[in-house]
C-alpha cells in the first residue's frame, strides 16, 4: 500500500493566546478541592475499590503545580521578548 505525503491545503491559525497562567492555577485549584472534597469517604471509596479517584485527583493537583511552574515561566519568556523587540533592538548591515 503506498501512502501519499499530505500537505495542508491553507495555512495552520496562530495559537490562541489567553489566560493561560489562571486557566491553570484554576484547573489545578479544582483538582485540590476535588481530593480534599474526597477524603472523608476514603472508607467507602475503599469498600468499593473506588480510592484512585481520590488519588487521581491529587495528581492532577500535583501535575497542575507542575504546570504553574511551566506557564508562568513561557509568559515570562515571551513578556521579555515582546519587550526586547519593543526595545528597538535593531541590526545593522
Amino acid at each position: 500500500m503506498h501512502m501519499a505525503k499530505w500537505t495542508p491545503k491553507h495555512e495552520a491559525p496562530e495559537p490562541l493566546e489567553g489566560p493561560v497562567v489562571a486557566t491553570i492555577q484554576g484547573g489545578t485549584i479544582l483538582w485540590f478541592v476535588l481530593f480534599l472534597v474526597q477524603l472523608p469517604f476514603y472508607g467507602s471509596y475503599a469498600d468499593h475499590d473506588r480510592t484512585w479517584w481520590i488519588w487521581t485527583c491529587l495528581a492532577g493537583a500535583g501535575l497542575g503545580l507542575i504546570g504553574i511552574w511551566y506557564v508562568r515561566g513561557r509568559d515570562a519568556a515571551l513578556k521579555r521578548a515582546a519587550a526586547t523587540s519593543e526595545g528597538g533592538a535593531t541590526v545593522s548591515e
